[in-house]
């Protein structure tokens, strides 16, 4: 079970730290999908910042448990604010017909469902 765990923060820490890095880097196609979802410039460093710091604080917490819980409560949510700023872009588009499925379990992704 050990192996498990350090196995799963590691690639946590890892799909975090790739997702901040390329957000502070600006690459474009994260800066195409912050544009799309309306987050404000300002917030971009910020939000880089905080998935690093959350990347760091997983691996930290393999040491230190305490770091690596407030790092997966930080990152948890952050993720669901990023999970209601997509909600909310495509609610308020009326280019789609179709709205995200809000609380589906955690693995399961977003599905998109006709709107009635």
């Amino acid at each position: 079970m050990r192996t498990a765990h350090i196995v799963v923060t590691l690639l946590a820490a890892l799909m975090a730290g790739f997702s901040g890095t390329v957000l502070l880097l600006r690459a474009p196609w994260i800066v195409q999908a912050l544009t799309d979802y309306r987050v404000p410039r300002g917030w971009w460093t910020l939000l880089g910042v905080a998935k690093a710091a959350g990347a760091v604080g997983l691996v930290v917490g393999l040491f230190v448990p305490f770091v690596g819980v407030l790092a997966g409560i930080g990152l948890v949510v952050y993720f669901l604010g990023a999970a209601l700023t997509v909600a909310r872009a495509v609610g308020s588009s009326h280019e789609s017909g179709e709205r995200p499925v809000v609380g589906m379990p955690v693995g399961q992704g977003w599905h998109r469902v006709p709107a009635c």
